[in-house]
């Protein structure tokens, strides 16, 4: 049986709902309208057509970021394999299409957006503390790493991470969202 890969561009109409499989992979998903533009030549109007719903799924690296990286109401395009489902309960018939994500992103016909490649390394990885070499005695804390928490006292906690943009400007990584922010 050959799968089908469609091409879809919708809104999303709702959060996304991430998740992990019993195996301990990552998921993501949110619902996707999409609705037919249709041009009227009588009245010379644009009017809506039928929405169609779409579930769509992402998995691993996927799925972690497009809790980053896609908001409910914003325009979509997403490629994935086309799966419907069909069951039945008390003698009716349901169906639900599920498009398994290969790829999502903004459709830049209503906006601009802009590509941050993610790291190899989990984000949270960038917090992690160099190693203290074998031969420091268990007291002793290395100089740049007092002078790092007497800059952040007032963080009360929080990691707190600072990188260097596409453009070379200082911003800082919100580690909950992954988005940007100015220094």
């Amino acid at each position: 049986m050959s799968e089908t890969i469609i091409t879809i561009r919708g809104f999303v109409a709702t959060e996304i709902t991430s998740s992990t499989t019993p195996g301990g992979v990552a998921t993501a998903s949110f619902r996707l309208g999409s609705t037919a533009r249709r041009f009227d030549r009588a009245s010379g109007t644009w009017g809506d057509g039928h929405t169609n719903w779409y579930t769509v799924q992402g998995y691993r690296n996927l799925a972690g970021t497009l809790g980053c990286s896609i908001r409910k109401g914003q325009p979509v395009i997403v490629v994935g394999k086309l799966k419907i489902h069909t069951w039945e309960k008390d003698g009716r018939v349901y169906h639900s299409t599920i498009i398994d994500a290969e790829a999502v992103g903004h459709d830049l016909t209503f906006g601009s957006a802009n590509f941050i490649r993610t790291a190899s390394r989990p984000a949270l990885s960038l917090v992690e503390q160099p190693p203290v070499p074998d031969d420091a005695g268990m007291d002793q804390v290395p100089d740049e790493l007092e002078d790092q928490e007497d800059e952040h006292a007032e963080d009360h906690g929080q990691p707190s991470v600072v990188i260097e943009d596409s453009d070379g400007a200082l911003a800082s990584l919100d580690l909950e969202t992954g988005e940007l922010a100015e220094v």
